[in-house]
């Protein structure tokens, strides 16, 4: 018993380790390119009456970065394990950094269009790829809370990133002759640049090139590796494109991305809707759903990994994200009660993530986990495109977020119906 004790003293200290030098590292590296993926929607607080931007063309424009994102995903994330992750990755950081620096060049609804959908080509493969890269260092039983400290960087960003950009947009309009918004994207965009090149520099290509762990250490890490590698799928490509199991995982994960991009792009302005009026204001304020959220998805993932569940943590988080929409619509004149329900929202949908990206990596190994989590993540990600742009065209017509609202609150319910129909806690199809 006491060597048990030790053994598994042991195996703490070195994940602890593994966990100290990557995961905080890899978290800012997320909040940045979150926070350049969707400052989009509080540009469009300024940009919409520079440019002349109609919401359906906003939301077009938001959305049209999944387009590039869809078509280069897949090649992206099988050269990351081709030529490796540490130069792969700093060269999706910097070429997003300058192509999101150059959307303050933007002048109208085309060069809009064309820059939102390079942005998506610039970064394609950097989640799926950090989805891979974190299943070189972390067993399947270790991978919930872990993803989840890494994707609480979107949490983060909206709690940073709401009032950074409120206060760049105010602080900066009109200095050197340019608009808020086009500081916004430049300001925002150099982090992506400065991390991209320090990649080169901090990150390993994997337990065996870490040169800070040592002989044994290494070893420990690749055996729990390939304890768990035993269980996992090794299929060739096609088998992968064609695999049923693959596509559901992809349907459930648009139908979650549905949630997830339609809040995020549209968050300010539902804010707005509330009667705030000051853009600095409307920043703080969305650092209170992401604030919530960031705490909810940690709680969540911990206790998926406790326990060893994975769908009803999913499908319950995704059900209580769509009763946060409904109840964001019905209380959408009063800013108190609005923030409450968009609190709960927020949660919801960002902690049906970390615990979904446990069931692929559950199934899937080498070749086939890096196909298969870009098909699941670029297919899943079409709905970034379709859910801004939608949400956009029904405000149009109907001159309300509500019917939105409505509809990406069942998308969640019908990804959450999916889950518990289809999947079973150890990621095998039914």
């Amino acid at each position: 018993m006491g060597n048990y004790s030790g053994e598994a003293s042991q195996d703490e200290a070195l994940y602890g380790r593994i966990g100290r030098r990557l995961v905080p590292f890899l978290f800012l590296c997320y909040v940045v390119a979150y926070l350049d993926r969707v400052n989009v929607g509080f540009a469009k607080l300024q940009m919409q009456a520079d440019l002349a931007l109609s919401d359906t063309v906003y939301g077009l424009g938001a959305g049209i970065f999944f387009l590039g994102y869809f078509l280069f995903e897949l090649p992206s994330n099988l050269l990351l394990a081709r030529v490796g992750a540490r130069r792969w990755i700093a060269r999706i950081m910097v070429s997003w950094g300058l192509v999101s620096a150059a959307t303050m060049f933007a002048t109208g609804p085309a060069s809009f269009y064309l820059l939102r959908f390079l942005l998506g080509v610039a970064e394609a493969g950097f989640f799926p790829g950090i989805i891979l890269y974190l299943t070189y260092w972390y067993p399947e039983r270790r991978r919930a809370r872990i993803v989840a400290l890494f994707m609480s960087g979107v949490a983060v960003a909206g709690v940073l990133g709401g009032p950074l950009s409120g206060w760049i947009m105010k602080a900066f309009a009109g200095a050197g002759g340019l608009h808020g918004w086009q500081w916004l994207f430049l300001l925002e965009a150099l982090p992506a640049i400065v991390l991209g090149l320090w990649t080169l520099v901090y990150l390993d290509d994997g337990p065996a090139a870490a040169r800070w762990l040592s002989a044994s250490d290494q070893a420990a890490v690749l055996a729990a590796l390939a304890a768990d590698g035993g269980r996992r799928e090794h299929m060739p490509l096609l088998a992968v494109l064609s695999s049923a199991r693959v596509w559901l995982l992809a349907l459930i994960y648009f139908l979650f991305v549905m949630g997830l991009y339609g809040v995020s792009f549209w968050l300010p302005q539902l804010i707005r809707n509330t009667g705030v009026s000051d853009v600095f204001e409307i920043g703080l304020l969305t650092a209170i759903p992401y604030g919530v959220a960031a705490l909810a998805m940690i709680v969540a993932a911990r206790h998926s990994d406790r326990t060893g569940e994975r769908r009803w943590h999913a499908a319950l988080a995704a059900f209580a994200g769509a009763a946060g929409l409904l109840a964001s619509v019905h209380y959408g004149q009063h800013t108190m009660l609005a923030m409450a329900a968009l609190s709960l929202a927020t949660a919801g949908i960002l902690s049906t993530f970390p615990i979904f990206w446990s069931l692929p990596t559950a199934m899937l190994g080498g070749t086939a986990a890096a196909a298969g989590i870009a098909m699941i993540n670029s297919i899943g990600n079409l709905a970034g495109f379709l859910s801004p742009y939608l949400v956009g065209a029904i405000k149009d017509a109907t001159a309300s977020t509500a019917n939105g609202m409505l509809m990406l609150a069942l998308s969640l319910l019908l990804g959450g119906v999916l889950v518990l129909l289809s999947t079973t806690a150890s990621g095998e199809m039914r």
